[in-house]
């Protein structure tokens, strides 16, 4: 059994449960320390970045007051801090790769666990393929986050059932607000998900408590039209005066342009940035309706209001960060750990673990079945699959009125 250090990291946007996932990292460690497996394990500072320039942080020491953990599952971003870096193929720049492996003989770093989402895996799978190129023994495991639930083969993310909650409460006490005027007016609220409409299709949910929905929601996964969606308003208009429009910040036109593209402006990675498609929607409205329309933003509270976690989510993603160390103990590398959904006996869900390469670089779009004929609202069938998903609450601790957070550096 390969015995040595274990080193941990988290890439990309944060969520309000990456921190569990690290939490179940840290636990199972602990697990396998006990058993004279891991010797320490450390937390690298902003992900691969932190990891170069050699910035840890013993996590054994940091949380050897296990009640610690408890606080770490309910603090919402990354506590180790992230980074947007993506690796270059070893053909492309070996150097980098043979500095990376330097620094894993020095600390004896041979479990290395990375927390995130499509670009993490794709990380998780160059460094995996390349140490085992060469010769050097170490497992190298992808555990899943990412609120847009856009990952292949696992049945969901961990982080997605927080903001999938924080969507779905925050469009009904939306409905609430616009409700109360006869004035006709629209409301357009839009929701993360540039290639993947997952989080959108979330605002349905207060269907489920309460009976009411928002009139309309569009997907990334059907084309926009505009026409359709001036007439679909104006029908709903005809039936009550406040209206309620949820559309993914990915929406696009059937040449493939975003509703709300910059052109002028691309992210690290080269995606092109997005400068708003519910404000082109509103100038669209008030252009063809004349009425009162306003446009909302979500924006980072989706990813972050750990005061609103789903407790299924936090659960789920405690048991995938200890199912990563105990598939590393037991050989496995080169993989992320997914979870699969049991389909008899209502929700249930198990952990498995398949190749990282069958997983980095795709996205996992929402299914057409859960989407209307018309494009513009979710079927029973989306419905049932997103509805376990923001199940329970979670306890915070409070400390002068305000939820307690964990700091690690």
């Amino acid at each position: 059994m390969l015995k040595g250090n274990a080193v941990v990291g988290q890439s990309g946007g944060p969520t309000a449960a990456i921190n569990a996932t690290l939490s179940g990292v840290i636990r199972g460690a602990m697990a396998a320390k006990e058993k004279g497996i891991i010797d320490n394990l450390y937390g690298m500072i902003n992900g691969i970045e932190g990891f170069l320039e050699e910035r840890f942080v013993n996590l054994f020491d940091a949380f050897s007051e296990s009640e610690k953990l408890k606080t770490l599952e309910a603090t919402p971003a990354a506590a180790l801090g992230s980074c947007r870096k993506r690796l270059k193929s070893y053909s492309d720049d070996e150097q980098l790769y043979i500095k990376i492996v330097e620094k894993l003989k020095k600390y004896n770093i041979r479990y290395f666990f990375y927390i995130g989402g499509n670009d993490s895996m794709d990380t998780t799978d160059k460094l995996s393929s390349y140490c085992e190129s060469i010769g050097y023994d170490i497992k190298v495991i992808g555990v899943p986050k990412t609120i847009d639930n856009d990952l292949l083969v696992t049945d969901h993310t961990p982080g997605f059932g927080s903001a999938a909650k924080y969507v779905a409460t925050t469009v009904k006490e939306l409905m609430r607000d616009i409700s109360v005027y006869t004035v006709k007016a629209v409301t357009i609220v839009e929701i993360m998900g540039r290639d993947a409409g997952w989080l959108t299709a979330s605002s349905v949910l207060p269907l489920i408590s309460g009976g009411i929905a928002p009139d309309l929601i569009y997907l990334p996964e059907v084309a926009f039209d505009k026409d359709e969606f001036i007439s679909s308003v104006k029908a709903a208009m005809e039936k009550h005066s406040g209206l309620l429009v949820c559309v993914s910040e990915g929406i696009r036109y059937a040449d493939g342009e975003y509703v709300g593209a910059d052109s002028s402006k691309v992210d690290a990675f080269g995606h092109k940035m997005l400068s708003g498609a519910s404000n082109v929607l509103k100038d669209l409205v008030k252009e063809k309706l004349g009425c009162k329309v306003r446009a909302i933003e979500l924006n980072l509270p989706q990813r972050c209001a750990a005061h609103c976690l789903s407790k299924t989510d936090i659960d789920e993603s405690v048991e995938i960060g200890k199912a990563a160390v105990s598939a590393a103990v037991d050989g496995k590398s080169g993989v992320m750990m997914i979870f699969v959904r049991e389909t008899s006996d209502g929700y249930k869900i198990r952990t498995d673990a398949v190749p990282v390469s069958e997983i980095a670089n795709g996205v996992k779009k929402v299914p057409r079945e859960f989407i209307n004929k018309e494009g513009n609202f979710i079927t029973e069938e989306g419905i049932e699959y997103l509805k376990p998903l923001i199940m329970g609450e979670v306890s915070l601790d409070y400390d002068n009125g305000l939820p307690r957070h964990i700091v690690l550096y």
